[in-house]
């Protein structure tokens, strides 16, 4: 076998290059341990890890190890979408909500022996555009806390400050008007949204889960559409999300899509697995089932 091990040096580790020497030790030392040949690697700036993953699958290679977070699994998973080469997950980020879907330990080592060790199970790649995610895109108020979050320095990252960042845009952030059309329905929703989400998976991380009915293989997104009422509806309905029981928000609509557009005349605020961007007029959303090898308990 051969095995490529790609690490985010700065996730969940700050600026401390002893964490990142660790975790290069311990996947080292668990290579040599199973007498398997394979090579570890430092992601060095943004797209690094897609650059990586995309040349093992050229390579073949019989698994890629990501050690990273939500944003580093997405790049990885994006370098072997629609290859045989299969990714391992060690989650290592503030939100990790691709690893809570699949059930993968937060404990490295429990983490790195699902990925020698489990089974090998094909999940869907939701598109935003060109832009692929295998846990949720999302538009809104979601996109804008993401985007404050990753504008923090490394080591002042965290749940904590993510709270905080939620809990100050929540009383501040105004909705935008969105056209959306689900499955290409005739007649398309026009809404104020504080929220529009496609979730693969249930939950952001941190156990909010927009989407508890979410499969990450059965060929659908469940679509989450949140109109922007009150601050006051806001904080109330957002327990929701800790208690997975979205479907209860008044006026919100969820349902299981397998594509669906989005238009508004102000440009569209958005993430995917958390890595944000902004875009003019149009997103189109779809997806590609199966896509995705990943090991699994």
């Amino acid at each position: 076998m051969r095995i490529v091990a790609i690490v985010n040096p700065m996730s969940g580790a700050g600026m401390d290059p002893a964490i990142a020497s660790a975790r290069v030790a311990m996947i080292r030392d668990e290579l040599s341990r199973r007498r398997l040949d394979g090579s570890v690697h430092l992601t060095e700036h943004a797209g690094h890890a897609r650059e990586m993953a995309a040349q093992a699958a050229s390579d073949r290679a019989n698994l890629v190890i990501v050690w990273g977070g939500d944003g580093t699994v997405n790049e990885v998973g994006a370098g072997l979408a629609g290859s045989a080469t299969p990714l391992g997950l060690v989650p290592a980020g503030s939100g990790n909500g691709l690893a809570a879907a699949l059930g993968v330990s937060r404990d490295p080592r429990d983490a790195l022996a699902t990925a020698f060790d489990g089974r090998t199970m094909a999940v869907d790649m939701g598109k935003l555009n060109d832009r692929p995610f295998f846990n949720v895109a999302g538009i809104g108020i979601d996109a804008h806390i993401a985007h404050l979050f990753n504008q923090r320095s490394r080591g002042r990252r965290g749940p904590l400050p993510y709270v905080i960042i939620g809990v100050r845009e929540g009383c501040r952030y105004t909705g935008a008007e969105y056209t959306v059309t689900l499955d290409g329905e005739p007649r398309p929703t026009s809404v104020k949204a504080l929220l529009i989400a496609f979730a693969n998976g249930r939950e952001y991380g941190m156990g909010m889960r927009i989407a508890p009915q979410a499969r990450l293989d059965d060929g659908l997104l469940e679509a989450c559409i949140v109109e922007d009422r009150s601050v006051v509806s806001r904080f109330l309905h957002a327990r929701h999300l800790a208690l997975g029981s979205i479907e209860r928000v008044p006026r919100m609509i969820l349902r299981s899509v397998r594509s669906a557009t989005v238009e508004s005349n102000r440009p569209i605020e958005y993430h995917v697995d958390g890595e944000t961007g902004t875009t003019d007029g149009r997103l189109n959303v779809s997806i590609e089932p199966g896509a995705l090898k990943v090991k699994v308990r």
